[in-house]
């Protein structure tokens, strides 16, 4: 540690309680030692090399992965000419920089790391391994090495080296707690780094009370308790706002009438700004549930004030509550109240704010909001031209050659990425292709993308034309493979081809051998257990789940689910696509709770779950496209997702 550094200021911010709390952090960086366990490790049984260089690279990247250094350090000894050499090192060296638990070690090969930089600098895994070495640098508190490599580190995608990088420079006296304030919105991304420079700048008087208490709220409205007490231990009596508001908080989460009528016997020891902040926190998890309670929930808070005091996400329910109840005064007051950044970043609201000016009969102040998302092409960017009158249509194509998209072939990230698909090992080849795409003008984009569909990556091709900005190939970006399996798949059922390519792009992006963390498998994605239902159902005797990577099998298998749920779902393209997606009991269940009927844009607003909520626009979406492409006419998302009815109905014999 360079301890000159680190103590300079010392008489004026208690440095050595700071520092001594740190120390006696479990998740301070430790010292490597060897262990009875490290020994048995290296019994030569664990340490069988697959003798195809293929197999040991993937198990030198398990290894890495473990933070397993003697077997890294064993099978990269036995790649010497691999093809991809640069990976080879990186894995041998990164398992050398964090233990087991995924800590970083103190004795990290610094020298080995530097010259690493060095060697493929520029390249995407020497940005990969700087991420890994900020972490190390920063737990070790060697900000003299720290602050050389931070403004080298391209992606910047990493909250926890943010947090460090703020830390150093309040260490050196500067004030960081807008910047902090700024950045520190997501608790599932904090790791320690944050932890630590929340706790400093709390020692500091950089922030108040209030700042510190939030950040400990919004931890636990995600249920990271231990991560709130972590946080909630920087204030003076280790607490959050008192023990009360935490109560409220746990409360709510599974009853927010209860929590509510908790607050009327608490309400008497809290500030009006601690009030506020507990009845966001209580409308949140009302409106999760869907209670039509949630708005009026909201209304006492935003009639306490202390907006400042909402999570990002209690920002967002307090729209969707009022959206819900049709109450367009309190959509436009709570979108106004939103946090500039959260505001600015989705589309969203952008387009409910001006659907509630026009409720309010504000026409032209309305059109403006509008018409500035209007050209994006996104859900919220189609119904927002819709808006303006317009339907939806494919805009002009632009085209490359076979010359310029074979001409990507020569690009060093392209070939890397090609060698990791190869070996399915998809993070990497998505990093990087990801990494060779930057500073690309529109046309070296369409011509990646055109490359990417000539070696059947159909994904790449999809999000490589998804980035153009001015010209466009919508053939790229909706492909249509297996068309003819596709088109006899659909008849058969009487099913909206347009609808199951979207909900295809959606949920595999083309990969025929995608699988899902939960087992779903092939380009649609069918679970083990659905795939058998269904086959069953539609007097497929012989079927086995082996053949779910046919196309053939998977699509017909697909379609005659998704046909199934829309017709379980009174034939409703939003409510289906959220059925594909949760189950159809859940839309059933979701639509008990509406007392009128809604548009089916606000129904997908409001779905309570987060993947659903986004994966029911992004299909539709999808799919108003792809019957714009298919039958060369404009097309009406508005009319795709039609309007949702109330039900009592909430059972359903499809799994």
């Amino acid at each position: 540690m360079p301890k000159g550094v680190y103590l300079r200021r010392a008489g004026r911010f208690a440095w050595l309680a700071f520092a001594g709390a740190l120390l006696a952090t479990p998740v301070y960086a430790q010292k490597r030692t060897a262990t009875p366990q490290k020994a048995v490790q290296q019994q030569p049984a664990a340490l069988t090399i697959p003798s195809d260089p293929d197999d040991a690279f993937v198990a030198l990247r398990e290894a890495a992965r473990k933070n397993d250094a003697d077997r890294a350090a064993a099978i990269s000894a036995t790649l010497v000419d691999y093809p991809i050499p640069s990976y080879v090192e990186y894995f041998r060296i990164k398992s050398q920089m964090f233990d087991s638990s995924g800590q970083p070690l103190i004795d990290t090969p610094d020298a080995e790391i530097s010259a690493f930089l060095q060697r493929y600098q520029g390249e995407a895994i020497a940005d990969r391994m700087r991420n890994d070495w900020l972490l190390v640098l920063g737990k070790k508190r060697d900000w003299a090495n720290f602050d050389v490599q931070y403004p080298q580190f391209v992606l910047k995608d990493d909250t926890q080296v943010e947090c460090y990088a703020l830390l150093s420079r309040a260490l050196k006296g500067q004030n960081v707690a807008a910047d902090a304030r700024a950045m520190l919105v997501d608790p599932r991304y904090y790791g320690d780094g944050c932890v630590d420079l929340i706790s400093y700048m709390a020692q500091s008087q950089q922030i108040q009370r209030g700042d510190v208490a939030f950040q400990a709220r919004q931890a636990l409205e995600q249920n990271y308790t231990t991560l709130a007490g972590k946080i909630a231990a920087a204030l003076p009596d280790a607490r959050v706002d008192g023990d009360s508001l935490a109560t409220v908080v746990k409360m709510a989460r599974n009853d927010p009438s209860q929590a509510a009528a908790y607050m009327g016997t608490i309400s008497g020891n809290l500030s009006r700004d601690e009030q506020g902040a507990a009845w966001g926190v209580i409308g949140q998890f009302a409106a999760k549930k869907l209670m039509p309670e949630a708005a009026g929930y909201y209304r006492r808070q935003m009639d306490l004030g202390g907006n400042q005091w909402l999570s990002d996400e209690s920002q967002e329910w307090r729209v969707r509550a009022a959206l819900r109840q049709g109450d367009w005064k309190q959509v436009r007051q709570s979108i106004e109240s939103m946090r500039p950044e959260l505001r600015a970043k989705d589309p969203a609201w952008t387009y409910w704010y001006a659907r509630a000016l026009k409720a309010d009969g504000r026409g032209s102040d309305a059109q403006q909001q509008f018409q500035s998302i209007a050209g994006q092409f996104n859900f919220y960017g189609q119904l927002a031209s819709e808006e303006l009158g317009n339907r939806i249509t494919i805009p002009t194509r632009t085209t490359v050659s076979d010359a310029e998209a074979m001409a990507m072939r020569s690009r060093a990230g392209f070939t890397r990425a090609k060698k990791f698909y190869d070996l399915n090992l998809r993070f990497e080849g998505n990093r990087e292709w990801n990494w060779e795409l930057r500073g690309m003008n529109d046309r070296d984009l369409l011509a990646a993308a055109e490359y990417a569909r000539k070696i059947e990556l159909l994904d790449r091709t999809v999000n490589t034309s998804d980035r153009t900005k001015a010209e466009h190939d919508f053939t790229q970006r909706f492909p249509m493979p297996y068309r003819d399996i596709m088109q006899r798949a659909t008849d058969d059922v009487g099913l909206d081809m347009a609808w199951a390519y979207g909900l295809i792009r959606q949920e595999s992006r083309f990969i025929m051998n995608a699988r899902s963390s939960a087992g779903a498998h092939g380009l649609m994605q069918v679970m083990p257990a659905t795939a058998k239902y269904v086959a069953r159902k539609i007097g497929m005797t012989d079927f086995s789940p082996s053949m779910m990577g046919d196309p053939n099998i998977n699509i017909m298998l697909g379609t005659n689910y998704m046909s199934m749920v829309l017709t379980d779902l009174d034939s409703s393209w939003t409510l289906a696509s959220a059925g594909y997606n949760a189950g159809p009991g859940r839309p059933k269940a979701w639509r008990t709770s509406l007392s009128r009927p809604v548009e089916g844009a606000i129904f997908a607003e409001t779905i309570p779950f987060t993947e659903t909520r986004n994966y029911v626009k992004n299909v539709l979406s999808n799919a108003t496209y792809y019957a714009a492409l298919m039958s060369g006419r404009p097309q009406s998302l508005k009319d795709r997702l039609g309007m949702v009815a109330p039900s009592a109905v909430t059972t359903t014999s499809l799994p």
